[in-house]
């Protein structure tokens, strides 16, 4: 009996110390760093800043990046469970809710959320502001080489009228910018549902489709390839162009007006780590990381209390902070609803080369 009872303890004891191990274990990996996945534009942060939010966190942040907004919705309407945070083109917010993408923010986790200005509070995308906080804001414009074109009239013509500019030019490769774009040379509103309008802006992009076009290209691509030469004239994302201009190189808002744009931070409805999400929508909303982040990136801050910090240079650029008069030229982009199948059209035609 006592060999029995001697027997019997030593199992219990290590039933006992395994039991404590596996409890352990589990509360090592309750309390182990977890990772915040964000799916953004490619070249849209400060590497800095990701370091920054795993130090002061312990929680890692990985990055998958999109070059347009058509691959962004298409990727999170069959894999949004993979990503936390996912940076949304505005006119995208508004058709992505109504489908029960996103989960709705919890304000008291963002406190930094005080420091949106008052002119993206409650836009038009997301009234009541149940879905999104802003990332960024900026324009769409072209840049071009000056030691090439000197005298070059800033016009959506210049890519789109191979009369009016016969050198090597490339598009972004992205709908409804482009055929924005498009639109507003053709003295239409980027947002018509007109099928007719659209088919004229249909024929403007596909007559730009001559030896001199170089491709279409994500607005960093873009910028590479006048940079290096490749092409005189590029379309691009004010940005990506004014943070990487050279002695030969610039940027203008065409004379015809063009799109002003803002990015929104959003967390997916089955985002596997929503806590983690909502910690870094706060993060980039605070202050000091709100001008880092714009000072880094040449784009303009949503953030009211980053604004006195972002600096003077930057602050002072017409291409980064456009006037009163560009303002009064640009057009925001909004869902289309049904009339989004004539853009697709539109679209396939100018890709196929038709």
């Amino acid at each position: 009996m006592r060999k029995l009872s001697v027997t019997a303890f030593v199992v219990v004891a290590a039933l006992s110390a395994a039991a404590a191990a596996l409890g352990l274990l589990a509360s090592c990996a309750k309390q182990a760093p977890k990772t915040v996945t964000v799916y953004m534009w490619s070249e849209y942060i400060d590497p800095a800043l990701l370091e920054q939010f795993e130090k002061e966190t312990g929680q890692k942040v990985v990055l998958d990046t999109y070059e347009n907004t058509e691959t962004m919705m298409s990727k999170i309407a069959s894999a949004s469970d993979l990503y936390d945070v996912v940076v949304v083109s505005d006119h995208a917010v508004r058709p992505l809710s109504g489908k029960g993408t996103f989960r709705q923010l919890d304000t008291k986790k963002i406190p930094n959320a005080k420091n949106v200005m008052a002119r993206f509070r409650k836009p038009a995308y997301d009234p009541e502001e149940k879905w999104s906080l802003p990332y960024q804001w900026g324009t769409m414009g072209l840049v071009y080489r000056t030691d090439k074109v000197p005298d070059i009239e800033p016009s959506w013509m210049a890519v789109f009228d191979p009369a009016r500019q016969p050198g090597p030019v490339v598009l972004l490769d992205s709908m409804r910018d482009l055929v924005g774009a498009a639109l507003i040379a053709k003295g239409f509103s980027p947002n018509t549902r007109s099928a007719a309008e659209l088919a004229a802006a249909g024929d403007l992009l596909a007559g730009a489709r001559t030896k001199r076009l170089v491709g279409f290209a994500g607005s960093p691509d873009s910028v590479g390839k006048v940079l290096a030469g490749e092409a005189w004239i590029g379309v691009a994302y004010n940005g990506d162009a004014v943070s990487r201009l050279d002695d030969n190189t610039d940027f203008s808002v065409p004379v015809e007006g063009t799109i002003i744009w803002v990015d929104a931070m959003t967390i997916p409805a089955k985002a596997p780590n929503p806590d983690g999400a909502h910690r870094f929508i706060n993060f980039i909303l605070d202050a000091k990381v709100g001008a880092q982040l714009s000072n880094y990136l040449a784009y303009a801050t949503p953030n009211e209390a980053s604004l006195p910090l972002i600096d003077e240079e930057v602050r002072g650029d017409v291409r980064v902070y456009p006037s009163d008069d560009q303002m009064a030229r640009m057009s925001v982009l909004e869902d289309v609803l049904d009339a989004t199948t004539l853009y697709d059209q539109v679209w396939t035609r100018v890709k196929a080369g038709q």
